[in-house]
């Protein structure tokens, strides 16, 4: 099985010039954990949703409002975006994938071929296949009878 046939090709991106309030909102409305970072379809980067945690200000510093708001809509993401991510091709084994997220402890791989995004597999996909494949072996726990 191969990378293209699991990967999300549906991508929700930024471009690097957006502002840390636009990750933040994507974030919270969108229900991600990664967003990739683009300059036109190249992939230049990667924000997590332990970045924009990490960078946005608490509001219990006692920063005032105005601050704030102007940090969240001045902060470049390219400021807080991870350059160079790991990356797979469209081309490459599931198994491949699924070991560079172990052996990383990361939560997501941009597939990008000829420099541009194609997609991205994340845990969640990963969970996903072993759930379907395990459910197509026989190895599912029966369904409890509600």
């Amino acid at each position: 099985m191969l990378v293209r046939d699991i990967m999300t090709t549906d991508l929700t991106t930024l471009r690097q010039d957006e502002a840390l309030l636009d990750a933040t909102l994507l974030l919270a409305r969108g229900g991600f954990r990664h967003i990739p970072i683009v300059n036109g379809s190249e992939l230049v980067g990667i924000v997590t949703e332990r970045d924009v945690k990490h960078y946005t200000p608490s509001v219990l510093s006692g920063i005032p409002p105005d601050e704030y708001n102007r940090l969240m809509e001045t902060t470049p993401i390219s400021k807080i975006m991870r350059r160079n991510p790991m990356t797979i091709e469209p081309g490459k084994t599931v198994y491949e994938a699924c070991q560079i997220l172990y052996d990383n402890r990361i939560g997501c791989l941009p597939v990008v071929e000829g420099g541009e995004l194609k997609g991205i597999i994340t845990t969640t996909d990963m969970l996903s296949l072993a759930l379907r494949l395990l459910k197509e072996k026989g190895l599912a726990p029966p369904e409890s009878a509600a």
